[in-house]
């Protein structure tokens, strides 16, 4: 195996760095298309979420996979890959196993628990199938994942643990309060009609709301997510669940209108500019009140907010990709900064934290490497003993004016001045944004995107770390399943890897038992076709326990860790073919990668 993943997310990269990295729909078949036809890989499946962006494949060259896969997510993202890569994290083998089987039971996750990224995995497995580039590796791995992450949730208390970012942004919402009593009787809009657009609409339903309202830009799917929401919660439908909502479509033109008439707003589209801006916020709140909307100096969430950044265009992208970006090549591992060698079972680099002795600095120094002009910035960063001197005779000239040396202070905590409830609340759960962040400082609403929730999770983690709580357990818990399965993934992997040799053993040993047949025939033309078939079935026997402890015994072997070199083994003891096994391995990868979704 040599599975890789190169990505970033939200433990590694602040949103601000997520948003403008966001692959569409578009990009990451391109991304998928170009890392197959790259030379270290030949496999390649994406897992984009509104928090992730993780590009895996299947390389044949450790330094060169990680050269081009990285460049890859840098072309095909727009962001530089010198602004990128102390985001970056790499996975190597077993850790790269470790990493999505983790991802898959929401360990991972901005809020620790969710379900929902087993049908993101699932919908990134099917488009690489859909797409060929998922081949026998990607399969197992993925749908393997895939029954860890359901193993992980029916096993263990996870679900209660964890929750999906929908009902985790609803809550920051309710600022409190219970999701139920405070949606009760509100009106939702919900702009988009994906899978987490949908997902927002039958969680407020169950909230209890009394009107949603979709929106999208595809009329036809808003009406079906409508009617559906009219079937599941409508009136006289969930009567035990106290449910009684009208659901209806509207176009996407509808939407300023409808904001007027809306206590609370979910949007997530795919979208590469801002759907909804801070003055069409503020008309509507407007609208809604009858008084005009002033800009509060405090964002809703309690800080600052920053301006929004200005809508992503065709053209800005383009720019963003004309930067010239190194040769992805790196012909020899001579002189790599990565000392591979020191790292038991792979290594990880996780943005700025170290990670198995590695840390992002020395990532760096790879990517400078991997282009052909090895560079230590660590090195150059230290200041030159001239620079000293001139720091220290410019501090002694500030102790003879001033009389001391002026000291660096954190800034004081910022009260935070309550704020009246909102007339209008919005949740942003697109990645980039839908949402101007602007609105944060708009009185008389409450935003909360990716950002805050991010800002939120953080300190919720660091609330909930003491080892005595049922949550804490139930992650332990998780953690030793993903384990479990990792050893026992590699383990198959490593045993299915000399498959290929065994069948071309037994079929080398097939081929000598039908040429001493014929051979005996041709000595003993007047043998009977009753005695023939005897002898023919006693060689084959004769053949089949000689062969059957030895092949047995060397998958055993082989499944176990350094047990990649029995293959090796054993086609230099039988003398086999090596197009043999190669033609073995391209016929079980073929039909790997045809194999549809299951």
């Amino acid at each position: 195996m040599s599975l890789l993943v190169v990505g970033l997310s939200h433990r590694s990269a602040p949103v601000s760095v997520l948003e403008r990295a966001a692959l569409s729909t578009d990009a990451q078949i391109k991304l998928l298309q170009d890392t197959v036809a790259a030379e270290p890989a030949t496999e390649a499946a994406v897992l984009a979420t509104c928090n992730r962006i993780e590009l895996y494949a299947d390389v044949d060259k450790f330094h060169a996979g990680v050269a081009e896969l990285s460049t890859l997510l840098t072309q095909h993202s727009g962001v530089g890959l010198d602004e990128l890569t102390p985001y970056l994290y790499v996975h190597y083998e077993d850790r790269a196993v470790h990493h999505l089987f983790s991802v898959a039971c929401g360990l991972d996750s901005m809020v620790v628990g969710e379900g929902q990224i087993l049908g993101q995995i699932k919908d990134s497995l099917a488009k690489a199938q859909e797409l060929h580039s998922a081949g026998r590796l990607l399969n197992d791995l993925f749908q393997q994942a895939l029954r860890v992450g359901k193993r992980a949730h029916s096993e263990t208390g996870i679900d209660r643990a964890g929750q999906s970012l929908v009902t985790f942004g609803l809550e920051q919402l309710a600022e409190g309060r219970d999701v139920q009593d405070w949606a009760r009787g509100k009106k939702a809009l919900v702009i988009g009609a994906g899978s987490m657009s949908s997902l927002a609409a039958a969680t407020l339903a169950r909230a209890g709301v009394a009107e949603i309202v979709i929106a999208n830009r595809t009329h036809d799917r808003a009406e079906r997510l409508a009617a559906l929401l009219g079937e599941q919660y409508g009136q006289g439908l969930n009567t035990a669940d106290d449910t009684d909502v009208l659901a209806r479509a509207v176009p996407m033109d509808s939407v300023p209108v409808e904001l007027t008439r809306a206590d609370v707003a979910v949007s997530c589209t795919g979208a590469t500019g801002l759907v909804l801006t801070a003055e069409e916020i503020a008309a509507a709140v407007e609208g809604r009140t009858g008084r005009p909307v002033a800009f509060d100096e405090e964002g809703g969430s309690g800080r600052t907010a920053d301006k929004a950044p200005a809508p992503r265009t065709h053209a800005d992208s383009a720019d963003v990709r004309q930067t010239p970006l190194p040769p992805t090549s790196v012909g020899t591992d001579e002189n790599c900064p990565l000392d591979l060698a020191a790292v038991q079972g792979g290594f990880s680099v996780h943005g700025e934290a170290a990670v198995a002795g590695m840390d992002a600095a020395t990532l760096e120094q790879h990517a400078t490497w991997a282009a052909g002009s090895a560079v230590d910035r660590r090195e150059a960063a230290r200041r030159s003993p001239e620079a000293d001197a001139e720091l220290i005779t410019a501090l002694a000239a500030t102790v003879a004016t001033v009389g001391r040396i002026p000291e660096r202070r954190k800034p004081e905590p910022v009260v935070e001045v309550p704020r009246p409830a909102p007339a209008l609340s919005l949740l942003d759960l697109a990645m980039p944004r839908d949402i101007d962040a602007a609105a944060h400082r708009l009185a008389g609403v409450r935003l909360v995107d990716i950002e805050s929730l991010a800002e939120a999770s953080a300190t919720g983690s660091d609330q909930r770390t003491s080892s005595a709580t049922p949550m804490a357990a139930d992650v332990d818990q998780v953690r030793h399943i993903v384990s479990d399965e990792v050893a026992a993934f590699g383990a198959a992997l490593r045993a299915a890897h000399i498959t290929p040799t065994v069948v071309a053993l037994r079929t080398m040993a097939a081929d000598v038992v039908a040429n001493e047949i014929a051979r005996l025939e041709g000595r003993l033309p007047g043998l009977d076709a009753k005695h023939r078939s005897e002898i023919t079935q006693t060689v084959r026997r004769v053949v089949d326990k000689l062969l059957h402890a030895p092949t047995v015994r060397v998958k055993q072997l082989a499944a176990e860790p350094g047990g990649a070199g029995y293959a090796d083994a054993l086609r230099t003891l039988f003398d086999l073919d090596q197009e043999t096994v190669a033609s073995v391995s391209r016929a079980e990868d073929s039909t790997e990668k045809n194999r549809g979704p299951r």
